[in-house]
């Protein structure tokens, strides 16, 4: 499975650093369910996707919305379980992150993101 970093270039800040690539049916479909939590840096980048649900998880998490050029459209802070997001066809992918970490790195609507290749 392809680990990436992710880095908020307007903010020169690094949102994670194991983040997890779902980007075939399956794993888009299975995302982060069985999984009791995300640990600080990691997350997963769901592409394609416009918009995420929670059903089925056991903890919070902060959706970070992108268009096509990985500039962050729309942000889901605390997203409980059994929630479901807004749709929206200019949404391309997501990033799913520790809950309180938009908080944390200061991302904010406008913001690019760059999806790294991280070293083994």
């Amino acid at each position: 499975m392809q680990v990436l970093q992710v880095i908020n270039q307007t903010r020169n800040t690094v949102v994670g650093d194991r983040i997890t690539v779902a980007d075939s049916s399956l794993s888009r479909m299975i995302g982060l369910l069985g999984r009791s939590g995300l640990s600080e840096g990691e997350g997963l980048w769901i592409r394609p996707s416009s918009g995420v649900h929670t059903v089925g998880m056991r903890f919070s998490i902060d959706v970070v919305g992108l268009n096509k050029d990985k500039r962050v459209i729309k942000l889901w802070k605390n997203l409980r379980p059994y929630r479901v997001t807004s749709v929206s066809v200019a949404l391309r992918s997501v990033v799913e992150l520790p809950s309180g970490r938009i908080a944390s790195c200061m991302v904010q609507v406008g913001d690019l993101f760059e999806f790294k290749a991280t070293q083994a």
